[in-house]
């Protein structure tokens, strides 16, 4: 009797395991099939890997060295900065690797807080609350009905407010600056219909601050309307150093409630002290001076102008990131791969990143790029374009 249901045990096993392994295979037909279909398609996304550190010049792995680099968010060049890096050096040797936990926890740490407010201090905001990212201080925020209206569309976003009227409270949500095509959100307007329907006004930073308006603090203050906007949410990971990192800062008793409610905050662990360190560094490097904030202006102008000249269509205005607008997918990918063979790192952004039939290549100026590096893009791109047909 007991060696039979051992049998019988025994074939129930094998049972469970062929059909799990039936699934499996099922599942691993499905994904190569997806796979090969994104490869078809022209927008397969390869890792290049970088064997040097962060800037405007880099060696790539394999043997790869003097690359121009034109595609990373260090908008200041604050990667890779002598003292933003000691001061990350300098918190990782007092404060240590990680906190092993949460904030509510055993996870706040004096960095911490003095970050939280001297970002609240940038903003000329009550206060401040770190999060692992930007991603989810966003999802801190957004637990609530959303209405989606049309890309910078006033009229759609009056529609989409009188709609919202029936809600206690109502918030329109944007970009300062919007990543894909480098345009900047109508941030007038928009406090303007905020007001009109008795509306808060948030805006996503991520693309803006450190280097838009006079003092870097972001598109509130280039368009002049700081004491319109209620909540601002951003990144340290970008123009503040480009480690990790992101931030929610607004009326105190807002952040107090994120504190106590918000699930990416309460289930995160602690930003790393380098990291503390790395943006705290930046943000008193932006405070004390403006000239980083507005080296950006002229460098971009010099290339928007020259490829502009050139033949090329670049989306948005006055601002670092630049897409050069090809519409092709495959035309995006190969001419970038063609710019890397000049020694210029460029990547090809396609569907579903952006739009289909609208495959650009984003370029991203940096503070701490020279004219000369500069030139040697667009006579790189002049090359490419013309090879590819997409210039004349």
């Amino acid at each position: 009797m007991w060696r039979g249901a051992a049998v019988r045990a025994v074939r129930a096993i094998g049972s469970s395991r062929a059909a799990s392994g039936a699934a499996a295979a099922q599942l691993r037909r499905w994904l190569e099939g997806e796979l090969e279909g994104i490869r078809g398609a022209g927008t397969w996304k390869s890792e290049r890997v970088i064997a040097s550190r962060q800037g405007p010049h880099l060696r790539l792995a394999g043997g790869g060295a003097g690359i121009l680099n034109f595609c990373a968010n260090n908008y200041l060049g604050l990667s890779s900065h002598p003292q933003v890096i000691r001061a990350a050096v300098q918190a990782l040797e007092e404060f240590g690797a990680g906190l092993s936990s949460v904030r509510f926890i055993c996870g706040t740490q004096s960095i911490h807080k003095d970050l939280e407010e001297k970002i609240a201090r940038f903003h000329q905001r009550e206060d401040a609350i770190l999060y692992a990212s930007c991603f989810d201080a966003n999802a801190g925020i957004f637990e609530a009905n959303k209405y989606r209206y049309k890309h910078m569309d006033m009229h759609d976003l009056e529609a989409k407010l009188q709609d919202a009227q029936k809600h206690r409270l109502r918030l329109v949500a944007t970009d300062g600056a919007f990543s894909m095509d480098g345009d900047i959100a109508p941030l007038q307007e928009i406090c303007q219909l905020a007001q009109k329907y008795d509306a808060l006004v948030f805006i996503d930073e991520c693309h803006a601050t450190g280097f838009l308006g006079p003092n870097g603090r972001g598109t509130d203050e280039l368009l002049g309307v700081m004491d319109k906007v209620t909540i601002i949410n951003s990144t340290l990971g970008k123009a503040l150093g480009g480690a990790a990192g992101g931030y929610t800062t607004g009326p105190k008793p807002l952040i107090d409630l994120l504190r106590q409610r918000s699930r990416p905050y309460l289930f995160s662990n602690s930003l790393p002290p380098a990291v503390v360190g790395c943006a705290s560094k930046a943000l008193d490097l932006l405070m004390e001076s403006n000239a980083i904030a507005q080296s950006m202006a002229a460098k971009t102008q010099r290339f928007r102008s020259k490829m502009t000249a050139a033949g090329f269509t670049i989306s948005g205005k006055d601002h670092p990131i630049c897409p050069v607008m090809l519409g092709d997918a495959r035309l995006a990918a190969v001419m970038a791969e063609d710019m890397l063979s000049r020694g210029i790192y460029v990547i090809g952004f396609s569907y579903p990143v952006v739009p289909k039939g609208k495959a650009r290549i984003r370029v991203q100026i940096s503070a701490v790029h020279s004219d000369e590096d500069i030139d040697r893009c667009v006579e790189a791109f002049i090359e490419v374009g013309r090879k590819h047909g997409a210039l004349p």
